[in-house]
């Protein structure tokens, strides 16, 4: 077959609570992830190597996406291999999910490329193994994860467009989850509070504090609505109901930063891809 290209989506969180600190060391959270149409082109070249190969033209977070593809290549017998390039749009250390969703979407890809045809529970649990943000990618929904992340319920959000704000600061996730200043005994809002833009996100006060340039990003957007920081940060956004008014906003932000306004789905570009794909079988639950 022709290469295979679709677009691995970034995702924000539009809210986060750490409910409590678990024995095993994790985190008991409540957080709505929501998918964005926005994403990383990600072009699959099936050939009779044997071999995996990804090419991102830069370093990937430890090369989750091999991992990913050495994890399926276990449930197989086949010789085929596969080239992986990949053109990073979802910036790094931004609170995007860019490399969960680089893996969910190998897993998602090579499972019908490679005729392996795992169920989608069976790769939902191939995903928890490569990293607690990968299943919200595998089952490609807007959803409520709660637990450690691995309890997720899709949930249909509003029509919106969202303003990122990338001030260009990577903030590592275990950074700010062991740090001891990071609030850790909230209690979970209501699905309705969280989709009012009520329901805040508990790293915001520590990272700000740790890196004043995204306290300054919140500041600035605090002049157009109400920003949130997505995930442990770096970038930020804020929600419009039109693309125009996010757009005219996105035309005054200062010239340090970078930004871009992009949708909210209900469905990831990648599930669509798979559901007008001729090959194999749809993962199923």
């Amino acid at each position: 077959m022709k290469d295979l290209k679709v677009i691995s989506p970034a995702k924000i969180n539009l809210n986060l609570k750490i409910l409590g600190r678990r024995n095993d060391g994790y985190h008991n959270i409540q957080t709505l992830f929501q998918i964005l149409k926005f994403g990383d082109e990600m072009t699959f070249s099936i050939d009779s190597g044997n071999i995996v190969t990804v090419d991102a033209g830069q370093e990937i977070e430890n090369n989750i996406v091999l991992d990913a593809a050495k994890l399926l290549r276990e449930k197989t017998s086949s010789a085929t291999g596969c080239h992986i390039q990949i053109k990073k749009k979802i910036p790094i250390g931004g609170g995007m999910g860019g490399g969960s969703s680089n893996a969910a979407t190998t897993l998602l890809i090579l499972n019908r490329l490679w005729r392996i045809n795992l169920s989608k529970t069976e790769l939902l649990e191939m995903g928890r193994q490569l990293g607690a943000d990968v299943p919200i990618f595998i089952l490609g929904e807007s959803a409520l994860a709660e637990g450690i992340g691995e309890k997720l319920s899709p949930i249909v959000t509003e029509k919106q467009w969202f303003l990122i704000v990338n001030p260009h600061i990577s903030v590592p996730t275990h950074k700010i989850f062991s740090h001891p200043e990071l609030t850790r005994n909230s209690l979970p809002s209501k699905i309705s509070t969280i989709l009012d833009g009520r329901s805040d996100n508990d790293c915001t006060e520590l990272v700000t504090k740790l890196y004043p340039e995204i306290l300054e990003a919140l500041d600035w957007l605090k002049n157009h609505g109400s920003p949130k920081l997505t995930g442990t940060g770096g970038c930020v956004f804020c929600s419009f109901t039109s693309s125009n008014k996010a757009n005219w906003v996105l035309k005054g932000l200062p010239k340090k930063w970078s930004g871009f306004v992009t949708e909210g789905v209900s469905l990831s570009s990648v599930h669509d891809t798979l559901n007008n794909l001729k090959i194999g079988a749809s993962p199923s639950g």
